[in-house]
């Protein structure tokens, strides 16, 4: 195997792989490998961890195709140091590689591309198709309420559910749910719920461009994401996921509408004396005003009073104050309205997209 490519691209090529793998290397060396495939199509670049897969092509001058596996981080930090400029990379039929670039030479030991652990394919019946930018945006919308909790797995990623002409991306983690949906035409015999994982999210958060088309196919246990010249694939998580709609407030008696700059700046000064994650963050609406307060023993107490247009009753609602700010810090919209009912209820935050977010209140003395 022989190519030619400039270090930006071969770089950038890496950047966008080198995320995944490394995490087993003490029973499989070879996940901490970049798999380097040359024929046709440029250089292409793999690399997985069992669980998620990424690949990336990258255009590069095959004098000789062929194919074998790297060290990845090794790899990356050599070429980031190379000089700006034109990178050669050569593999004997022992998998040492020599990179070379100007005056700076490196020899490489690598492994046999049979070691590699296979990687799911873009193929299948049927593939949803998705603006990337538009479906980033649903995983950046939502992704936050994910649970952590290994004990409850099914909620360890979120939910993509294709029903009904719409893909609609739930996750929740018992205390806080957040949904967004978008009208997507698939066929009725395509409808089906898929939970993926976090690692498989976050890995497309970091890949996703803000525009372009993205196919998905979905089968087994597998799903993979196509788009431009770069794949994703993961395994999903087995289970069914909850009945999310259950959960959601059929009717609020009051809705208020605030402005979400405004909101998020003085949540996050409250929050500045949070002690720990059970500290509540009290929210008092009365009459044309919202009074914020955090008091916390041993570390002090804070107050802030915005102006808003309100005329209903007057409620007074505790919230965990980072479980507030997670969808004010990812929305984009100028406007965001709170509907609430009593003390008790669960909270809703929505605006003018199809967008929902609803949090459990804390009970307070």
């Amino acid at each position: 195997m022989k190519v030619r490519l400039t270090k930006d691209v071969l770089l950038e090529g890496l950047q966008m792989v080198q995320s995944v793998g490394g995490s087993r290397t003490t029973t499989l060396p070879i996940l901490s490998n970049v798999l380097l495939a040359a024929g046709k199509h440029g250089l292409s670049l793999t690399t997985t961890d069992l669980d998620v897969s990424v690949k990336a092509t990258i255009e590069a001058t095959v004098d000789t195709a062929g194919t074998t596996t790297l060290p990845t981080k090794r790899l990356s930090a050599i070429i980031r140091e190379l000089q700006p400029g034109d990178v050669e990379i050569a593999v004997d039929d022992k998998d040492n590689a020599t990179v070379t670039s100007g005056a700076a030479y490196f020899k490489i030991m690598g492994l046999s591309e049979e070691e590699f652990p296979p990687v799911p394919k873009a193929e299948g019946k049927f593939a949803y198709h998705l603006d990337q930018g538009m479906f980033r945006e649903m995983l950046k919308k939502t992704s936050y309420a994910a649970s952590a909790d290994e004990t409850r797995y099914v909620l360890n990623g979120v939910l993509l559910s294709f029903k009904n002409g719409k893909l609609t991306v739930v996750a929740t983690d018992g205390r806080r749910l957040a949904l967004v949906e978008t009208e997507v035409e698939f066929p009725k015999d395509a409808e089906q719920d898929l939970i993926l994982p976090t690692k498989a999210v976050n890995e497309l958060l970091h890949t996703l461009g803000s525009e372009g088309p993205l196919k998905i196919f979905a089968q087994g246990n597998q799903i993979v994401f196509e788009f431009g010249k770069t794949q994703v694939s993961s395994k999903l998580v087995e289970g069914t996921y909850p009945n999310y709609r259950q959960v959601i407030p059929g009717q609020c008696e009051q809705r208020i509408a605030m402005e979400r700059e405004s909101l998020l700046a003085a949540l996050r000064r409250m929050a500045l004396l949070a002690s720990d994650k059970s500290s509540a963050t009290k929210l008092a609406f009365g009459k044309n005003k919202l009074t914020i307060s955090i008091s916390a023993a041993d570390v002090g107490e804070a107050r802030e009073t915005l102006p808003i247009k309100y005329a209903g009753k007057e409620i007074v609602v505790a919230f965990n104050p980072d479980y507030m700010m997670d969808p004010l810090r990812n929305l984009t919209n100028d406007e965001v309205s709170i509907e609430l009912t009593d003390d008790l209820s669960p909270g809703v935050i929505k605006c003018d997209i199809p967008f929902l977010y609803v949090l459990m209140p804390m009970r307070i003395s």
